[in-house]
Formats: C-alpha cells, structure tokens, sequence
C-alpha cells in the first residue's frame, strides 16, 4: 500500500465557490458604495435627502469622483464584471500561493542536481533528507520513488523487471497525487476569461440599444444618449480588462504547471535509469 502524501494547498471546491459568492457581493456593494456615492454626481447629495434619482445626473465634472459616477452609467452590468475582476484576482493569488508552496524552498534545477549527484554516489539516504528539506510537490514525488528504490533494492523476491515496475507504479501514483493541485482552480481563471468579454458586450449592446432609443422619438435626448454610450463604453472596458488579466495569468500559471511538470518527469526517469543502471 502506497503511503504517499500530496501537497496541500489552494481553495478546495466548497471555498472556491464561497470565494465567487462573496466577490459578487463585493462588486454589487462597490457599485452602490462607491460608484453610486451620491457625492459622484451634479446635486447628488441634495437630491440624495430629496429622495430623487440621483443617479441619473450627471457625474460631477473632475477628479476621482467623475471617473466613478461614469462607472456607475455602465448599468446593472457592471456589479457583475467587478465580480469577475475580483474572482480573476483572487484566484491568481491563490494559484500563485499554492505554485510557489509546490515548488519548495530552493531551485528546483539544483534539487535534480543534487538528487542526480547522490544517486549517482549511492546516497539514497542523504537524498530522502535532501527532499525533506525542498518540500513542494516534486520533492514529494521524489521521495517517494527514493523510498521505493530503498525498498525493491533490499527485496529478493522480485527480479530485475519486477522492481523496476514497482518503481515506476509509485512514482506514477506520487505524481498522479500531485498534479490535479497544481493545475487545480485554472479553469476558474479561464472560464472567467470567456465570460468577461460576453458579459461586457452584454452591457455594451445594452447601453447601444438605449442610445438608439435616445434618438428613435424626433429630437434626440443628449442625456439618454450619453448615457447609452457611456453605459456601452464602460461595459467593453470592464470586460476587456478582466478578459486580458485572465488570459494572461492563465498562460503565465500554465506555464508553471507545464515547467513543474516536466522536473516531475525529469525526475523520475533519473530514479528508474538509476535504478536499472544499478542492478545490471
């Protein structure tokens, strides 16, 4: 029976689907908090004790609370997209975090290194210490194999092939252990990817239709008009903005996963071939 322990780390699928519910809380109370500040708009706050729309006013003409009355023209649409962005950041932070934890405390290249120089010296002993000291992901699926070598060496009730398979089925059982939490929670970051774009040119033919609708009755309303145009523009920035960070910490966190990977594998070929080398 395996013993094998995989690394810890990341939102399970219960929390990361708290973490989604709460950023769509967070992005309707920035919208109606922060956005939708009566002081963020032409008499908003006199309106605001009127009890009147203040909203449909006009943003107020400078500063850091025009470019968040503008934000707020964007429409019912815009709490969703800042949920997005939140999402999207959050779960880059996470993957990042549980990336970093995988790949232990020092250089992954010099581990091999050292794990290669050991095993070429018969210090299978000293390697096992040297992957309690890495920890991380490749340094578990390492340890693994190098518990097995020490195992299948000392037993003669296999022969040759026989202990070789049995060290390559560990070391796929380690592996297999480790690599769902690495690429765990990317589908996340590239669903949202898809989905920040849709959902921007959701509001942007929202805000067009109402500009259309601003100039189908005879003489145009400039107010309506501004505001269907600002409704669409905001949504298309939002959603290109979340779509781009998606994309780009998808294939920056991808390419991680794949370089781990490949030190994973790398690793455990060193392992076997030492293994067959050992035991002609």
């Amino acid at each position: 029976m395996s013993n094998n322990q995989k690394t810890s780390g990341g939102f399970s699928s219960l929390m990361a689907a708290i973490a989604i519910v709460i950023a769509l809380v967070i992005g309707v109370l920035i919208y109606k908090l922060v956005f939708g500040n009566p002081a963020n708009f032409v008499n908003g706050l006199k309106d605001a004790k009127a009890n009147l729309p203040y909203w449909e006013n006009e943003p107020v003409e400078e500063g850091v609370g025009h470019i968040f009355g503008l934000i707020h023209k964007g429409g019912f649409i815009v709490p969703i997209l800042v949920a997005i962005n939140i999402i999207i950041i959050t779960f880059s932070v996470e993957r990042f975090i549980t990336l970093t934890r995988a790949k232990g405390k020092g250089s992954i290249d010099k581990f091999i290194s050292k794990v290669k120089g050991l095993l070429e010296t018969k210090e299978v002993a000293t390697a096992i210490e040297e992957c309690d000291a890495q920890r991380g992901s490749l340094a578990n699926v390492v340890r693994a194999g190098l518990e097995k070598y020490s195992h299948v060496a000392e037993d003669n009730s296999m022969d040759k092939e026989q202990k070789i398979e049995s060290l390559k089925k560990e070391l796929e059982e380690a592996t297999a252990l480790e690599l769902p939490m690495l690429s765990k929670n990317l589908v996340v970051l590239s669903t949202c990817a898809s989905i920040a774009t849709l959902v921007g040119l959701i509001g942007t033919v929202l805000g067009m239709i109402s500009s259309f609708a601003a100039m189908s009755s005879g003489t145009p309303d400039p107010a309506k008009l501004s505001a269907g145009i600002s409704e669409a523009l905001i949504n298309t920035a939002f959603g290109i903005t979340g779509s781009t960070i998606a994309i780009v910490m998808y294939n920056f966190f991808s390419t991680k996963v794949d370089t781990m990977t490949y030190s994973i594998d790398e690793a455990a070929f060193t392992i076997v071939q030492d293994f067959s080398a050992s035991n002609k």
